[in-house]
């Protein structure tokens, strides 16, 4: 393996085991992604239609030494070369956490470098960070993905306000769940965009929750979801088989859903754009990659004249590159010593000078 050299810009390992996959990265100072390795999960989850926690930590422990050597090996890094390992600590599922969590504490402790933690709805955000390669904050962040739906202030690369986020599903979850209604694939959102290419998205008016509420910063999907269970399958609903239904039929539901889903994600936006005066919109996150989502924010940037900054379709769904973040936490002496824990849920970190 390569050295790095003392002359090159100082490297950190970055690993990522928030959900169910097991990445890691080599990312320098500069914010030069060196390596971004990824080991999916997503076959040993089809066939639940969702991620089974114990399932996921197992995979983890299978293939977080590979992924780390071929990390370390793709950006020709030793282990004596790293000047820091950081590792999302929060939210996600505990499990697969302390899988990375374990890694990390073990390198640091041996190599004695410093340890960082990194929240990961932080992470996806700075993603565009990443890919405007310049300073985009301040700005209003979104996140969307299987597991959260969030609406940040970011008032610096270091300094996020949580201004609201779902009351009950998350926008990727409810694309999963309708795709399963509609008898679609794993995971829920390419299929339902695909589905929807051919549909008509005006067919069915699905609900659109708090879209007209503008002091409401906050989302629910559960009730767009129970409406298209209505729809396919009645009310109260019926057994019904969704091999059984017309591939049109199913187009226009994927797409009525679809829009529905946008609309709302749109419009909060907008709304906190307009509510605390910001400039600049950054999106990030799985359910990032639609495209239709994606060419709706990019006409809500025409017309209401913000900068848009979508996180890269490869950064979009987890990966340990964007945990490069990392970098402006160690410069604030944000580390950690061994006793660091996970946690599940958001831990709101409190905006600048508050």
């Amino acid at each position: 393996m390569t050295t790095a050299g003392s002359n090159l810009p100082r490297r950190l390992l970055a690993i990522e085991t928030s959900c169910d996959e097991t990445a890691a990265a080599v990312v320098d100072e500069n914010l030069r992604v060196l390596s971004n390795v990824v080991a999916s999960q997503t076959g040993l989850h089809k066939r639940f239609g969702g991620v089974v926690p114990e399932v996921a930590s197992r995979a983890h422990v299978d293939h977080i030494l590979p992924v780390i050597e071929q990390a370390l090996s793709e950006a020709g890094t030793r282990l004596d070369d790293l000047a820091a390992v950081a590792v999302v600590t929060h939210p996600g599922l505990v499990g697969s956490l302390l899988v990375g969590l374990t890694a990390a504490k073990t390198l640091a402790l041996l190599l004695d470098k410093p340890l960082i933690p990194v929240n990961h709805i932080e992470a996806h955000l700075f993603a565009c960070r990443m890919h405007a390669e310049r300073d985009v904050f301040p700005a209003i962040g979104l996140v969307v993905s299987g597991g959260h739906c969030n609406l940040y202030d970011c008032q610096g690369g270091r300094a996020y306000e949580l201004l609201g986020s779902t009351i009950d599903d998350a926008v990727g979850e409810a694309f999963d769940k309708v795709a399963s209604m509609l008898g679609l694939s794993y995971p829920g959102g390419p299929s339902i965009q695909k589905s929807a290419e051919s549909g008509n998205r005006k067919r069915f008016k699905f609900p659109r929750s708090f879209e007209r509420d503008r002091d409401r910063l906050e989302f629910s999907f559960s009730g767009l979801k129970t409406s298209v269970l209505y729809e396919i399958a009645g009310k109260p609903p019926r057994d019904y088989d969704p091999k059984t239904l017309d591939p049109q039929y199913v187009a226009d539901i994927a797409a009525s859903f679809q829009e529905a889903a946008i609309d709302v994600l749109v419009t909060k936006s907008r709304q906190a754009l307009a509510a605390r005066g910001r400039s600049t919109l950054c999106v990030g996150g799985g359910v990032a990659a639609n495209a239709r989502l994606r060419e709706r924010l990019a006409a809500a940037a025409r017309d209401d004249r913000f900068e848009l900054i979508l996180a890269p379709m490869a950064m979009c769904t987890d990966n340990a590159a964007m945990s490069a973040i990392a970098w402006e936490l160690l410069a604030a002496g944000q580390t950690a010593g061994l006793d660091v824990d996970v946690t599940s849920g958001l831990v709101r970190r409190k905006p600048a000078g508050k």
